[in-house]
Order: structure tokens, then sequence, then C-alpha cells
């Protein structure tokens, strides 16, 4: 897929420069404005008002009512929510990743040069001192992605507690904006805290949840659901049987399976054949039988280059739009190349 630059991208500096016979200044502008109305109060008044409706105009846009389809273009208005953000090669920052967050500029940069197209970054969980844990970050992350045409994907872990900080936090992260006016291309999910028990108040929780954060941005705005390895919920007792894959199938755009294959044995086969089970299974699920998936392999700093490689065999055998490694950081340079096959996914 061709990237177009991103709209926010700033305009070069030398149309900015105001020279005295350059370009109309605001006086100018007020000497036009006299000739043309003179004292007519009327014509004053009319001038006004529309300069007041058009900046209402401006103002009263919705979350998600601008075109997706370019990094730091925004969420579209066509009801219809663009994949971009999750589709080809990502990588994650989580709250705890110290280089990451001590330069986000050499970080992006890095990114970037490894093919990323898209930066999943955490912005706060619901134990967290703050909304937005670091803003003034957060801010460079986004800039520096949007400068190198990579999407930039906020996420946050709730606890899913009835009245707890989750939505007010999830509307900050939506709603933040860089000093030149750019924001994140998505929000995600992580649904993984057993905090609320028993599971039928943890799903009510989530359900709740969700359902506001949907009424939040509106249809156009694509969602992301992070879920657990579905084998893993299968299989795993006492952790959250029942879980509602309908429900997120009714609210979310996109599943995030966190695959993690490497909390089992490492061996290059088994990540390939888990990467097909865990597709198998979220494939039975109520509603997501088509639903578009973007596969989060190992842990980078414990998996293999082999085993990525199988990953990214069964991320593409079976139809998934896009993958990655959780994280940036413990990627090894081996590991990098045998992702940039993923971009293959990339296109539509």
């Amino acid at each position: 897929m061709t990237m177009a630059y991103p709209r926010t991208q700033p305009i070069p500096e030398a149309t900015l420069s105001v020279g005295p016979a350059e370009t109309c200044g605001s006086g100018d502008v007020m000497r036009s404005l006299l000739d043309r109305f003179g004292t007519n109060r009327t014509a004053w008044v009319a001038f006004g008002l529309m300069v007041l409706l058009a900046a209402a105009a401006v103002l009263a846009v919705p979350r998600g009512a601008v075109d997706v389809g370019r990094p730091g273009s925004g969420p579209g208005a066509t009801g219809v929510a663009s994949l971009d953000a999750y589709r080809g090669l990502g990588t994650w920052v989580d709250l705890y990743d110290t280089r990451a967050w001590a330069d986000p500029a050499v970080a992006v940069r890095d990114m970037a040069g490894h093919g990323v197209r898209t930066l999943f970054i955490e912005t706060a969980n619901s134990s967290s001192t703050s909304g937005l844990v670091h803003p003034a970050e957060l801010a460079t992350f986004i800039t520096e992605a949007h400068a190198r045409h990579m999407f930039v994907v906020a996420w946050y872990l709730p606890n899913l507690r009835a009245g707890s900080v989750d939505l007010a936090r999830i509307t900050q992260a939506i709603d933040f904006l860089t000093p030149d006016g750019q924001r994140f291309d998505s929000f995600a999910l992580d649904i993984e805290s057993t905090a609320v028990k028993p599971v039928t108040l943890r799903n009510l929780g989530l359900g709740t949840l969700s359902k506001q954060v949907r009424d939040l941005v509106g249809p156009g705005y694509p969602l992301g659901a992070i879920i657990p390895s579905p084998v893993g919920l299968r299989s795993k007792k006492g952790y959250w049987s029942g879980f509602p894959y309908a429900t997120l199938a009714t609210t979310y755009d996109v599943i995030l399976p966190m695959h993690y294959y490497t909390f089992s044995d490492h061996d290059p086969a088994m990540a390939y054949t888990s990467t097909i089970a865990n597709m198998r299974e979220l494939r039975a699920q109520p509603g997501l039988a088509t639903s578009p998936v973007h596969m989060i392999g190992g842990i980078s700093g414990a998996s293999s280059a082999a085993e990525v490689r199988q990953l990214v065999r069964g991320a593409r055998e079976t139809g998934c739009i896009g993958a990655s490694m959780y994280g940036w950081t413990g990627t090894s340079a081996a590991a990098w190349r045998e992702l940039a096959s993923v971009n293959a996914s990339a296109t539509p």
C-alpha cells in the first residue's frame, strides 16, 4: 500500500515567513474588510456570524470524524472503521520499557528502520498514578511516528471494576493531542485483568466498559481487543471460563490475541502449531469466524529467530492482517529480519 504524507505534517517553514511585502498580514486583511464593508453595520454583523459558525463547525467535529488510512489523519467518518493501523508489522511499548521512554525519537527511528508500520503504546493502567503516565513522551512518540508514516495505537489495561477510573483514562487517551494537534490513530483495550470476581461480574464489567468506549468514539473509529491466548483461555481452568467472545465481536473491529508461545517449549515448530491452534480456537467462537486478527507472538527477549520465522509463517497462512512481537526492547536483529515479511499482509 502506498503511504501518503500525514495531513498533520508541519507546513514547511519557508511558507510561514511573513515579511513586510511578502504576504497578507492581519493589518492587510482588516484594511480589505474596511474597504468592502465600510460603516455598514449589517454587513459587519453578518460577517461576524459567519466566522462564529465556521469556528463552531470545527469545534463540533466528533471523535472519529475525519478520514483514516494514513498515519496522523485520524479515524474515519464513513461508519466503517479502517483497519490500517493493525495491518502489517507492529511493535509494543509498555509503561516499563525504560529504554523506549528515555528517548522516544531514537526508539521510533529504530522501529521505522526495521519496517514497523504500527507502534502500540501503553498510555496508563488502572493502577497508574495518572491517566496519562508520560504525556510529553507520548506526544514525541506520536509526532515522530507520524513523520515516518507509522500508525500509533494507544492501549490501556483496565481492572473492569464498576465505578473505576477506566473509562475516564481511556477517554484521556483517545482525546490526547500533541502540541501541534496530532492524536492516536486507534485505541485497543488490554483484556486480561482478573481483579473482578466472579467471572459473571467481570464479563458484565467488560461488556459495560466496551459499550461505553464504542459509544464514546462512534462506529467509524477503529477499536482493538487485546485478549489472552484463546487456547490458554480454554485450557487454563479457573482463569476466565465463559470468556465473552460474542461481546467483543459486536464491539471491536480487530482482535489481538496474546499468543505468547514463549511460555511453552522453545521449539520452533511449536511456535507455528500453536499459532494455527490459536487461530482455529478463535475462529470457532461466536461472531469471530471472519474477524480481522493481529497476532501478538512471543516475548521478544525470550524468542529465537527460528521461532519468529514460524510465527510469521502461521500468521500469514491463517490470514492474519498483521503480527508483532512483545515488545520493541528485546527484539533481536535476526528476529527483525524474520518479521520483515509480515508487511506483505499490510495490503487489503
